[in-house]
């Protein structure tokens, strides 16, 4: 039979209503206060001047009374404005960007990987197929202790690495802002499998001749999330250290943790996680506003660490031949949703308008009292922000954060993006992901960014930033090279 109504879900007149109904409902306090201002003003203006002249002579005015009321207001706007959090500038950051003599190409990988695994073609196969689905480019890169057949992973080898990736990127990071070395006041790094002693924040002070009296931070074992852990440390500090600069350095070495067994929910990280790293410069002095990128709004982070299964759900152990590596749980995406939901539950009443809250609130509560198979509400997070930088974790990651939340390709184009150029960077893949945005000329003063970000514990992180100013196209940097190639088709399988 015929349709006995229209499809309302294509309807180009639906369109418009919701639209009337998000302006109505975000702008409801100026659309109510403008009918009763543009009414006062007309009856004042009835009144003739003898009648104004009148009105205002019949005020009594007491010169203890406007004493008190100056001082009532002076005090309250000293205590508001001492309470009030200190505003955090993002100034500007840098991504290292590895040398050509790193790159592995996938044949480069594979034919490794068959020297490496000639004993288990099986396990050779696997990493095939996960090669061939992951999303990744030509060009990503891996460290020179891993081209070595076999690797050698050695402390050495890995401290170099640390060096390579961490002061490039520091020293990208002083060129472009103009900053010493002694104006440093908080150092945080944070690299989640290799910590050596002395730490990595240490070999940094070392390296540039940093203060005696700096704050110095090292956060380790914290998974692909840890970045964003490290943009929260750093604003609680600049909260209490005031006219204070913070630089805050996110990488992974791959060097000590390339796994050389033979289980399969090992041999995953192998294939998606590549060398990279990223400095970054945060402020609370009001002189770098004007020149900051960025504004700190807001950072929600979640840990499900209290369940076993997220406990363990990227866990790093020995196999049974004893050889140590992490392993990922089937379980990974479901655990990753579950944490992602709690997120986004409490970001959700910071960032999202009111009409998105409204909306939400009465379809949560007709499922409470009227029927709990009504589909629930997922508020649209496009209304909240303009852009979107999800962890480029994998292409499931990416692929179930845009189902989700319902977001566009061209949402999702800079993590895509990321992730077939440089790989899984662990938690610097955010600033690449962020630099792609700066690099095709989308930043526009006023925009907004979400960072969403996973990692180990099981952790579901969250920051927001509001641009400062119209970013121009950056001169430099990890996307120099090839952004006018991007973007590029991604086949969903890549026969090799």
């Amino acid at each position: 039979m015929p349709p006995m109504l229209p499809d309302f879900s294509n309807s180009v007149k639906l369109k418009y209503v919701k639209l009337g109904y998000q302006y109505l409902v975000n702008h409801i306090i100026t659309l109510t206060l403008v009918p009763i201002m543009l009414g006062v003003s007309i009856e004042i203006l009835r009144l003739g001047p003898q009648e104004i002249l009148n009105l205002w002579n019949s005020l009594h005015f007491n010169l203890v009374q406007i004493l008190c009321s100056a001082f009532l207001i002076i005090f309250v706007a000293t205590v508001y404005f001492m309470s009030k959090p200190r505003t955090i500038y993002l100034v500007d950051y840098a991504c290292f960007k590895p040398p050509v003599t790193c790159r592995v190409p996938f044949a480069t990988f594979m034919g490794h990987s068959r020297l490496i695994l000639k004993n288990n073609p099986k396990s050779v196969e696997f990493q095939m197929r996960i090669l061939e689905r992951s999303g990744l480019g030509e060009e990503t890169c891996l460290p020179p202790a891993i081209h070595y057949i076999p690797p050698k992973p050695t402390m050495e080898a890995a401290r170099g690495e640390a060096e390579l990736v961490i002061f490039s990127a520091m020293d990208s990071l002083f060129k472009k802002t103009g900053l010493k070395p002694k104006d440093i006041d908080i150092l945080i790094v944070n690299c989640s499998l290799f910590s050596p002693t002395p730490s990595l924040s240490a070999m940094v002070i070392n390296k540039y001749k940093l203060r005696s009296n700096i704050k110095s931070f090292n956060l380790s074992g914290m998974g692909c999330s840890a970045g964003l852990i490290s943009i929260d440390l750093a604003r609680d500090l600049l909260q209490v250290h005031p006219n204070s600069n913070a630089v805050v350095v996110s990488t992974e070495i791959i060097t000590p943790n390339y796994y050389q067994g033979n289980e399969r929910a090992m041999l995953l990280p192998n294939c998606l996680f590549r060398m990279g790293g990223a400095a970054i410069l945060l402020s609370n002095r009001r002189s770098e506003r004007r020149r900051a990128k960025y504004r700190l709004v807001h950072v929600v982070r979640t840990h499900k660490g209290a369940d076993d299964k997220a406990y363990r759900c990227v866990f790093e152990e020995e196999d049974k031949e004893g050889k140590v590596g992490i392993s990922l749980s089937k379980d990974l995406m479901a655990i990753a949703g579950e944490a992602l939901k709690l997120n986004i539950t409490t970001m959700g009443p910071l960032v999202l308008p009111a009409s998105e809250q409204l909306l939400f609130l009465l379809t949560l509560i007709g499922r409470k009292i009227f029927n709990p198979k009504w589909k629930p509400y997922i508020p649209d997070f496009k209304q909240a922000f303009e852009h979107f930088c999800i962890h480029a974790g994998g292409r499931a990651v990416i692929d179930e954060l845009q189902k989700n939340l319902q977001l566009s390709t061209e949402h999702v184009e800079a993590s895509r993006m990321t992730l077939h150029r440089f790989g899984n960077t662990s938690s610097s893949s955010l600033w690449y992901e962020l630099n792609y945005i700066e690099s095709k000329g989308r930043m526009k003063k006023g925009d907004r960014v979400w960072q969403i970000a996973f990692g180990s514990g099981f952790k579901c992180n969250s920051a927001v930033w509001k641009c400062n100013k119209t970013i121009k196209t950056p001169i430099d940097g990890p996307w120099t090279d090839c952004i006018d190639r991007y973007p590029v088709h991604i086949p969903e399988i890549v026969k090799l």
